[in-house]
């Protein structure tokens, strides 16, 4: 299993370049002459069924900007928030009902994401928290609300690349499989990112058995 222990190494690991191959086919860097809006999310881990779960949820279709799709809870950087962790942690009160009563160990952040349809730089924001969780949805923002065990990131055949046709352009997307969910965009980078720092720090003996293991239910 992935430990505490393996999680922060890898969230804090510097000088590392990652391959993002999680990445669609589009422009990954913002314009330099429309300013993107900032924004973070909050990657939550927790302890389940003897191993570390990740949050996810799926956005009420009812939202104007991606509707319907797997994200992290998370959103927009309000004037008043005074870091981005401040930011992630008030969306994961308003999206998920994880409030300042949840302790939460901050680990660290990952690098920040550029989403070309929305103009939005996020800050994915990696926290910790050793209780068990009870979710309460936002019905006007989340239609769902899942978990996934962070070993599930290690098991290559849930990564899949199929043709989507956007406007009636067919672009190659790259996605993870989770729960009957086609997890893919910026919350796949973001995953992506995370598997490889842990990649980089698990010893090469603990990657082959977590190889030859199914993958974790």
């Amino acid at each position: 299993m992935i430990t505490l222990q393996d999680l922060r190494a890898a969230v804090n690991l510097n000088g590392v370049s990652f391959t993002d191959d999680m990445r669609p086919p589009r422009i990954n860097i913002p314009p330099p002459k429309t300013p993107p809006r900032e924004a973070a999310v909050l990657v939550l881990v927790y302890p389940a069924h003897d191993d570390l779960h990740l949050v996810l949820t799926r956005r009420s279709d009812a939202l104007r900007g991606h509707s319907g799709q797997v994200s992290f809870p998370g959103g927009r950087r309000d004037p008043d928030d005074p870091s981005y962790t401040a930011t992630a942690l008030r969306e994961a009160c308003e999206e998920i009902g994880i409030c300042s009563n949840t302790p939460i160990d901050i680990l660290g952040q990952l690098n920040k994401t550029y989403i070309p349809p929305s103009n939005f730089n996020v800050t994915p924001i990696v926290a910790y928290t050793a209780i068990d969780l009870t979710f309460t949805p936002n019905p006007d923002e989340v239609a769902e609300i899942f978990t996934v065990p962070v070993i599930k990131l290690l098991h290559a055949p849930l990564k899949h690349i199929e043709d989507w046709d956007f406007n009636g352009t067919m672009v190659s997307i790259p996605y993870y499989a989770f729960n009957g969910h086609k997890v893919w965009g910026a919350t796949a980078i973001m995953l992506n990112e995370l598997e490889q720092r842990l990649r980089a720090v698990l010893p090469t003996s603990k990657l082959a058995a977590l190889h030859d293991q199914p993958p974790a239910q």
